[in-house]
């Protein structure tokens, strides 16, 4: 990945929106360079590196989408039914055969139409009877045959450059005949967590010390990323510590995220780190939770410092670091998934900054209903876990009566 200067953010306010944030990274991160072409099998996932063009037409020839009757369109009478004497019959995997006029020939879907046919009967819409098949009237000329080229003509971009391969792109670069695929190099990331109150899970806790969940959260994360994700463990409250370990990690990464140390205390050392090591580029999010956030360069390597309370390590994750990953990624941009839900709560708010409240969805007729959770802490995991969504109220809204309209980000489509 291409090394970035220390000021390839800047930015002069010091307060920002979401969406001046993920400007910020739109416009100011480098597309990335290089390829590797790997297996269909192993390119779920990833990223890819060039267009997609079909070198065959899909379907690769003209066939039968349904199991019926292949004939002339012009041999059928338009006003009552007419008797064909079925000459063949024709499966899938079957080389093409001629139709002389007047006949028709018994198809099975996929194979293909032979050569004079241009139209087929389903065999539920037909009735075969010593040898023939009455066929009734009333189709167009080419119902239920597909046309080659219907899907994708030769030569036309099948699948864009940036695109991420899920299993439709999978398939799709299967039926054109593809074995492998050029993509853009996984993104490197190292997560560390940040504080001596932090212990692994399944060590003994000291009498002040809690077990790091954030650290796993933001790994779990990034499984469904195009990344290569390290564990780099907790950083100590030492400043010169965490420094050096960032410097030392930006040498071998493409991005890191940190969580916890990015507010104003005393032993809050992640934002001094990136400043002492590189350049803060900016700090504070106009959102909550997660309004402590940071960003800055180490080392040419882009750091995201991410609150340590959990929830708000996942909204800044889902609005910072995510988008930021994708753009290192190569890919094109992907908003979040989000739709309308009817609010069951009151609540207020201070105009200026955006809020995501923990919901859950009850779905029936009409739009669904979103029951706030009854606690509000950045701290409670289990808010997440006994939650299905945000409401995401934008920084205009003061207020949520019930039966307002509202904003939904559902975690099953990012978690």
């Amino acid at each position: 990945m291409a090394q970035l200067s220390d000021d390839c953010f800047a930015f002069g306010g010091p307060l920002l929106s979401v969406e001046e944030a993920q400007a910020l990274i739109e416009a100011r991160i480098p597309a990335p360079e290089g390829a590797e072409r790997v297996a269909l099998r192993h390119a779920a996932g990833r990223v890819l590196a060039g267009d997609l063009r079909a070198t065959t037409p899909l379907p690769p020839f003209f066939n039968s989408a349904v199991d019926g009757y292949a004939f002339r369109h012009g041999d059928v009478a338009p006003g009552g039914e007419t008797r064909l004497p079925v000459v063949a019959r024709l499966q899938a995997g079957q080389a093409g055969i001629p139709l002389a006029p007047g006949t028709a020939i018994r198809i099975f879907t996929g194979a293909p139409m032979p050569d004079g046919a241009d139209t087929v009967m389903m065999q539920e819409d037909a009735r075969e009877e010593d040898g023939a098949v009455l066929l009734v009237p009333g189709l167009k000329r080419g119902a239920n045959c597909r046309p080659a080229g219907e899907d994708v003509a030769t030569g036309a971009v099948a699948l864009p450059a940036g695109r991420r391969l899920g299993p439709a792109e999978i398939g799709l670069a299967a039926a054109l005949g593809c074995r492998d695929l050029p993509v853009r190099p996984l993104v490197r990331v190292g997560v560390f967590s940040t504080g001596d109150e932090l212990a692994e899970p399944g060590a003994a806790l000291g009498p002040a010390q809690t077990y790091d969940s954030n650290r796993f959260t933001l790994l779990a994360l990034l499984a469904g990323l195009p990344v290569e994700a390290h564990d780099l463990g907790i950083l100590p409250d030492e400043p010169d510590a965490t420094a050096a370990a960032l410097a030392r990690a930006a040498a071998t990464h493409d991005l890191l995220l940190t969580s916890g140390g990015v507010s104003t205390g005393e032993a809050d050392h992640v934002k001094a780190a990136i400043d002492q090591g590189g350049r803060l580029v900016f700090w504070r999010l106009a959102i909550k939770p997660g309004r402590p956030a940071a960003m800055g360069v180490v080392e040419g390597t882009p750091v995201v410092g991410l609150p340590g309370n959990p929830v708000a390590a996942v909204v800044t994750f889902l609005h910072l670091a995510r988008p930021l990953v994708l753009r290192l990624a190569g890919a094109a941009p992907d908003s979040l998934p989000r739709f309308n839900a009817r609010a069951d709560f009151a609540y207020r708010k201070k105009a200026g900054r955006r809020e995501y409240v923990r919901v859950r969805l009850a779905f029936g007729e009409g739009l669904p209903v979103a029951r706030k959770y009854a606690r509000e802490g950045a701290g409670l995991l289990t808010s997440l876990t006994e939650s299905d969504a945000f409401a995401e109220l934008p920084e205009a809204v003061t207020a949520v009566a019930p039966g307002d309209e509202v904003r939904i980000l559902p975690f099953r489509a990012v978690f």
